[in-house]
Formats: C-alpha cells, structure tokens, sequence
C-alpha cells in the first residue's frame, strides 16, 4: 500500500491520547492486547464484559487529548509511507472521503467519526474498555478507538500476517460499524451463536470494509483531486483476507482451545469473515452488503 506523497492529511480525524494515564488495567492492556477478547470468546462470554461503565481509577473523561498528539506531526502521505500512526490518520482520511462520497450519492448525509489512538485504557461514552478488547466503535460517541499495540497481538497471537493493509482492513471494518449506526441498523439481543445477529453485523462490516477497498486508489481526495491511496497490490489484499481469516471465532478457539463452538461465536468463521470481505471488495457496492438477508 503507498499514499500520495503530496496529499494533505486531515489530522483532526484523529484525537491522540497514547499516553495519557489511565490508572490500573483491569484485563490484559499493552503486551496482552486481544489476550482477553480470546479469553471471552473461548469461555462464551460476551467481549463487551472487558469494558465498565464505572470508569477507571481517574482516568481522563472521554474527549479531546491535552498536550501535544504525535499524530500532529503527520502532515502528508509521505508521512503516512512511513509511520504507522500517520498511516492509521491516512486510511481514516480514505475511509471517511469514500463513504462521504458514498453516502452523497444515495441522497444521505456522512457523519464524520472521529478515530481515537490509545495506549492501555480509554474513556468513551460506551463505558471505560482496556486494550484487551482490541479495536472497537462506540456508537454512543460516533468514534472508533484503536491500541496500535493490537497490529502486533494479531500477528504474535492469531498467527496473521500482518503489514500495512492488514492494519487498514481493521480500520475500515470499525468504520463499517460507524456506517451502519449512520444507516439506523439496529438488531435484538440475538448476541451468540453462528447464525446470531451479533456475527451478522459484524460480516456486514467486513463486507463495507471490502467496499471501500475496492475503491480506494480511485475516490479523489478533494484537496488534491487524486486518490489518497495510490497503490495496492496482490499481496496487500492478501494479507487482508489473512487478517479477516485470522479474527474468525473459529480460529481464536482453535488456537486457544483445539476446539470450536459456534454456540458462542460473536463475530463469525474465518470462512465466513473472509466470504463477505471479498464480497465487497470485488463489487464495490454496498448493496452486496445484506448478510442479514
């Protein structure tokens, strides 16, 4: 994956608060990172239990970081070719453009979400989390928050490849969630099981993830009139599909366990995960998207 060298990058997209204290972790954070979602999906537990509502020891309330972000010195892509924060801000700028466009062209109107870089523990309007619950939107506050830390639990922990766009697939699947708050879908309680609204909503992100990915070296930025993201080859799909592959309830389990159960999966197989990512990526249209039909 390579950005366009000149493009300018929107950085208050982002809120950067690495760093920020945030008293004890309950569960995992930093070096553990999805150690506990593992944890809930082995046992059957629902992976929102690793957040509270009852705050965190002192930690900064939800909202913009004091001090100085060091995303603030990501200014271009040249900058996003070669820092993995300024390359999360470059995806979340590809992203937020595409679905602006998107939503422009069906007579709808995008909200902007913001993305939220963390270390450790966060604050959100869904309650306090840890890192231990990887990466997550909160549609309480319209931001999805990211431990960067979890990029390389994936690879350490679930055996994914990794790289670049393996990163940018979960940036856009969080924001798969953003778009179907947007959209009013709402599902019951249904919140376990193989064929579980829970695992539909999440392959319904996946499939909005492959939609934007299909048009991403080619939505214009309007800044500069080219696309932000110039280039993405075979292997960068591939290590997509890997890390699609590689977050499948399924595969968790059988790494954790020798086991599966799919009485208890929340966001669906590998198969299936990388199924509907595929779907979106090869018709770019969201339309293609209704795992709930």
């Amino acid at each position: 994956m390579e950005f366009d060298d000149d493009a300018q990058l929107d950085g208050s997209q982002v809120e950067d608060r690495r760093g920020i204290p945030g008293g004890a972790v309950a569960i995992g954070g930093g070096a553990v990172g999805i150690v506990g979602l593992i944890v809930a999906l082995v046992l059957g537990l629902d992976p929102s239990m690793f957040s509270s509502s009852h705050g965190s020891g002192g930690a900064p309330a939800a909202g913009k970081a004091t001090g100085t972000p060091q995303t603030s010195t990501c200014k271009t892509g040249a900058d996003a070719n070669q820092r993995q924060d300024c390359r999360i801000l470059a995806v979340v700028n590809s992203v937020q453009n595409y679905w602006q466009g998107e939503f422009a062209n069906r007579g709808k109107k995008y909200s902007q979400a913001d993305s939220v870089l963390f270390t450790d523990r966060v604050q959100t309007a869904c309650g306090s989390a840890t890192s231990a619950v990887g990466p997550f939107y909160c549609p309480g506050d319209h931001k999805a928050y990211f431990d960067l830390g979890f990029f390389n639990d994936m690879g350490r922990q679930l055996g994914a490849q990794g790289g670049p766009f393996a990163e940018a697939y979960v940036v856009a699947h969080e924001y798969g969630h953003h778009v179907q708050t947007l959209l009013g879908v709402k599902v019951g309680n249904d919140r376990q099981g193989a064929d579980s609204a829970s695992v539909k909503l999440e392959l319904q992100a996946d499939c909005y993830a492959g939609v934007w990915t299909h048009h991403a070296t080619t939505t214009p930025q309007a800044s500069t009139g080219r696309p932000l993201i110039t280039k993405l080859t075979d292997d960068d799909i591939a290590r997509a599909l890997d890390a699609a592959e590689s977050v499948g309830d399924d595969r968790i389990q059988q790494r954790a366990t020798g086991k599966t159960n799919p009485e208890t999966w929340t966001h669906g197989s590998s198969e299936q995960r990388k199924q509907w990512f595929t779907t979106g990526y090869r018709t770019g249209d969201m339309a293609k998207c209704n795992t709930f039909g």
